[in-house]
């Protein structure tokens, strides 16, 4: 029990030599960052005497511009006027001198009038040349001004930008080394819970593994008394910093953790382990000693960490009750006490980071960021392309829509159009292709299912070689039996003339519908450049206005609008009248020839339809009266057939609803009423 304390106390010194270079690296590293700080700001308001700089630099060049073409504007001007220099000197020459001539007579005074009108208008055209040489020389002396201090402040840019080069290329190391920094940290961090969680398993099988030597090996009673007393005087020791942290202040570093404390914490932790392995005392049982030193030394890592954490949350309760109100002296005491608790931790953490190595089981958590970062940066770009396709469907949808408003209109349009003309109904009855009788279907359309047509058909042929009837009933039955499957062909013929009459409307139905919808765009394109043009007679009548404000505000505009005659005003204002409804007749002209093609189209439309509706009447009227009378008469025979008789009747009634068809009575009929009786009676 004597050994221990001078190693405890070596353990301690070693921590307290280490816990002081902790500070001055911090202190280090903070002077660093705030000179990095520093520059950032210096180079910041660089940046933006620079960006003034430009934007003094495109002032100039922009009010440049506009002397240049205030310049080119004057010379034209000037142009202009000596021509008309010109034209005047060559009158002077063509009608002499008027200083050499003499006062005329009274007959050519006019003349002479005329030539001192002239001169003076010269005289006037050159003083305002003069003038505009002088503008002229003024606007290329400031100009060449301009140009040379644009060139300077050119030259300073590119000198600024040449020295704003190597300072951005520093702030991006110290940014990109504050990152690792960062990243450096958060990996500690981590570390540091892991290893907590690890103590914490460690403290809670530590009974266990105490018990282990006891049960294998015959241990002394003495040496279980000295290590249940060295564990008690650890607890001691532990708690009794717990209880004085609790009443210190702990202040916590700007810059967290860094490289150089993670390196000297780990031989500080390893003597620190040492020592407590050296503190057991020698027993014959050392081997046993050796397998179980190393999960001691993790369990007491993992409570020295847990216990940490403890620390902390007290620290920052304590923090938020008191506001930092304690001395300096004991903040300064424990300061280094928890500086030399991180270097032991951070030590532990370097040597377990090398073990880890050592086993081949190192975390390549670098490579595995990198592919999180690509898989993420992918994953943006996909959603950018994405959201791009989504706006450009929701564009397509909106026109879908105007699309569908409009063709609902023109529906609605059509459908009234369609009240208003003569209605053509067809109500077509499919006949199945391997069926035989066409009654039938009808039959079992009307709900009569005990009639079978091919059953009477037979029993017409029974009652006609019947010998018991007369020759004039047998001939009557035949012809019965002849009728029916005359209705019944007829019905067949009916049906499929009736199918393809409705295949030819829907045909027309959908040349219709497209005519409606090309007629429905073509007016939306009428619509739109009748916009279009509208805009453009606003954009001329602006551009007048502001020609004539031009004229009237500038003086070079009012000298050329004083030099036109009314003669020549009227002329031009007759030419912008003209060229105006030139412009109006040929879109006239155009939109009514887009209008009276497609006028055309629908009229054709109509006309087809119209010549195919006599022709749908004269397919229903070309059923023959006489067979239906006939089998009106022949179902009379068998109390079964009148039902026949009844739905045909019915049926052709309904196919033949624009022509009237009337059944009489005859007296083959009354007749037949009289066979029907006997044949009952028989």
């Amino acid at each position: 029990m004597s050994s221990p304390p001078p190693k405890k106390t070596r353990g301690k010194d070693r921590t307290d030599v280490m816990g002081d270079s902790v500070p001055t690296a911090n202190e280090d590293l903070r002077s660093k960052l705030m000179d990095i700080q520093i520059e950032l700001q210096q180079e910041k308001s660089k940046m933006d005497e620079l960006k003034a700089k430009d934007r003094v630099v495109s002032a100039l060049e922009r009010e440049l511009g506009v002397q240049a073409g205030y310049a080119q504007k004057l010379q034209l001007q000037k142009e202009a006027l000596d021509e008309q220099l010109g034209q005047v000197r060559e009158a002077e020459r063509h009608h002499g001198s008027p200083k050499r001539e003499v006062v005329p007579v009274f007959g050519d005074t006019q003349d002479y009038l005329n030539n001192q009108v002239d001169l003076r208008d010269a005289r006037r055209f050159q003083l305002k040349i003069a003038e505009l040489h002088s503008v002229i020389r003024k606007l290329e002396d400031r100009n060449a001004l301009l140009a040379d201090e644009r060139n300077e402040l050119l030259k300073r840019v590119r000198e600024a930008e040449s020295q704003m080069k190597p300072l951005l290329d520093k702030y991006k190391r110290m940014s990109k080394k504050n990152d690792d920094l960062l990243q450096t940290l958060q990996r500690m961090e981590e570390k540091l819970k892991n290893l907590s969680r690890e103590n914490a398993e460690m403290v809670r099988l530590l009974p266990q593994q105490l018990r282990r030597p006891t049960s294998l090996t015959d241990l002394s009673h003495a040496h279980e008394e000295q290590e249940v007393e060295f564990l008690k005087l650890q607890v001691a020791e532990q708690r009794g910093v717990i209880d004085e942290l609790t009443q210190r202040h702990v202040v916590e570093t700007y810059f967290g953790f860094d490289e150089e404390s993670v390196d000297s914490e780990t031989s500080s932790l390893t003597s620190y382990n040492t020592d407590l392995t050296d503190r057991t005392p020698a027993t014959p049982e050392e081997d046993l000693e050796d397998g179980v030193s190393r999960e001691e030394a993790e369990l007491r890592f993992r409570q020295l960490t847990r216990e940490y954490q403890a620390l902390q949350r007290a620290y920052a309760l304590l923090q938020e009750q008191t506001g930092g109100s304690h001395d300096a002296e004991r903040e300064a005491k424990n300061r280094e006490q928890l500086q030399a608790d991180l270097i032991g931790y951070q030590a532990k953490i370097a040597d377990l980071e090398k073990a880890l190595a050592e086993k081949g089981q190192d975390s390549k958590w670098v490579e595995e960021k990198q592919y999180l970062i690509r898989t993420n940066q992918e994953l943006h770009e996909k959603m950018c392309v994405l959201q791009q396709a989504e706006s450009k469907l929701k564009a397509e949808v909106q026109d879908a829509r105007d699309q569908n408003e409009l063709l609902e209109f023109r529906v609605l349009e059509l459908e009234e159009r369609e009240r208003r003309s003569p209605a053509m109904g067809f109500h077509m009855t499919s006949f199945p292709e391997n069926t035989t009788s066409a009654l039938q279907i009808y039959c079992h359309q009307e709900g009569i299912k005990d009639v079978v047509i091919p059953d009477l058909m037979k029993k017409l042929d029974i009652l006609g070689d019947n010998g018991n009837l007369r020759n004039e009933e047998q001939v009557v039955v035949i012809q019965a039996g002849t009728v029916l499957s005359m209705c019944e062909k007829w019905l067949k013929q009916i049906d499929s003339t009736e199918a393809a009459l409705t295949q030819k409307m829907i045909d027309l139905e959908s040349e219709k519908d497209l005519f409606s919808k090309q007629k429905g765009f073509l007016e939306e394109e009428l619509d739109y450049r009748k916009q279009a043009l509208d805009q453009a007679y606003m954009r001329i009548a602006e551009l007048e206005a502001t020609l004539y404000s031009a004229l009237q505000q500038e003086p070079g505009g009012r000298a050329l609008d004083e030099s036109l005659s009314d003669r020549q005003r009227e002329e031009l204002g007759l030419a912008v009248d003209k060229l105006r409804r030139q412009i109006l007749r040929q879109s006239r002209q155009y939109d009514s020839q887009v209008l009276q093609e497609r006028m055309e189209l629908l009229q054709q439309a109509q006309q087809v339809r119209r010549g195919l509706h006599p022709q749908v009447t004269e397919e229903r009227c070309s059923i023959p009266p006489t067979s239906l009378s006939l089998s009106l008469s022949v179902c009379v025979c068998v109390s079964p057939l009148v039902f026949c008789v009844s739905l045909q009747t019915r049926c052709i009634s309904q196919k033949s609803n624009s022509s009237s068809i009337y059944f009489n009575t005859d007296p083959l009929t009354e007749h037949l009423t009289c066979l029907s009786s006997t044949c009952f009676r028989n």
